[in-house]
């Protein structure tokens, strides 16, 4: 199950109450007050884990709550403090209020780390209330209530390159046969259903994330086929991989497609670099379509690879660009 939009409501700790008692020990009658403070509530802390590509645990969540502190004890004992509630979320995500639509907290790196709820503030018991004129005052304070927000947690995932392509244009292939990684193929449409995330790893160790985005129809950008859904994970990647099948002759017009899409769900994501891979040239009998395609993007040809992702052809030289690409910006993923 891949999730990216859900809707959460956090709940920090309620600080103890602070208490009445009195000092009673031997010799001591009127001792004076002695109840203590309560102990604060436990905040809700926001970490980041690389390693996680989805909402999913959040699922059957509607509130998220911290403990409670606990009130204060006779002899001036402080109540003990709420545990912090550590909630761990996905590189990308972002925290929205829902009615403004203001981004108030993003995660995109994976030391990031902050409260998102303060936990409340013990009570103070009636030690603190003694004056010179109240010897034995009666009064507590009730803890504070801890911060509370209704957020809306969206995923936007960060991978350094996004693999786009049709309904079997051979994404999920390639992405295994670059990668290792074990994804879903096989030769029907939508194989793809949610994002995967795979580590290509060079031989001087540095390392790039490939996400290998499910499949793009016509109208995507109007929500058919599986809609704008997953288009928003490529806004994040610095490098795009266009995956084109060159064994029909619709190619052309495919890649125009792909194009128009992304055009139309936001221009700027266009401007990234990117490699356009003629994939299944072990399918042809001649090369009649790869020169109609470069033919009719003969701008792009310096960017143009002939591959077969089945067979592993042409693999060396799209690499080679990749690394020189992240080479020359220094955009290697630090793992």
């Amino acid at each position: 199950m891949f999730l990216d939009n859900i809707k959460l409501k956090f709940i920090a700790g309620k600080g103890g109450d602070g208490i009445v008692a009195w000092r009673r020990e031997k010799y001591l009658p009127k001792g004076g007050p002695y109840g203590g403070d309560g102990g604060k509530g436990g905040s809700i802390i926001i970490e980041a884990d690389e390693h996680l590509i989805s909402l999913e645990k959040f699922k059957f969540k509607k509130i998220i709550k911290a403990i409670d502190g606990n009130p204060g004890g006779t002899n001036n004992k402080i109540g003990k403090n709420g545990k912090d509630l550590t909630i761990i979320v996905p590189l990308g995500t972002i925290f929205k209020d829902p009615s403004t639509k203001e981004i108030l907290f993003e995660v995109t790196n994976k030391k990031d780390k902050f409260v998102l709820c303060k936990g409340g503030k013990g009570g103070r018991g009636n030690i603190h209330f003694k004056t010179s004129t109240n010897q034995a005052p009666n009064i507590f304070t009730k803890g504070a209530e801890g911060e509370e927000l209704v957020l809306k947690l969206k995923l936007k995932l960060i991978a350094d390159i996004g693999l786009v392509g049709l309904p079997n244009a051979r994404k999920s292939t390639l992405m295994s046969k670059l990668t290792n990684n074990k994804v879903k193929i096989a030769s029907y449409p939508f194989t793809t259903l949610f994002p995967n995330i795979g580590l290509l790893e060079f031989e001087d160790f540095s390392r790039i994330f490939l996400a290998d985005i499910p499949g793009i129809i016509k109208d995507a950008h109007l929500n058919k086929g599986l809609g704008v859904a997953f288009l928003k994970h490529i806004e994040r990647t610095s490098m795009l991989l266009f995956i084109v099948d060159v064994s029909f002759e619709d190619a052309v017009d495919d890649f125009k497609i792909l194009q128009k899409e992304i055009n139309c769900y936001n221009p700027d994501i266009l401007k990234k670099p990117f490699l356009i891979l003629l994939n299944k040239i072990d399918l042809l009998e001649n090369n009649d379509n790869v020169d109609l395609f470069k033919k009719e993007f003969n701008q792009y040809n310096d960017v143009t690879y002939e591959i077969s992702a089945n067979e592993k052809i042409g693999f060396e030289k799209v690499l080679s660009s990749i690394y020189k690409n992240f080479k020359n910006k220094n955009l290697f993923s630090k793992v």
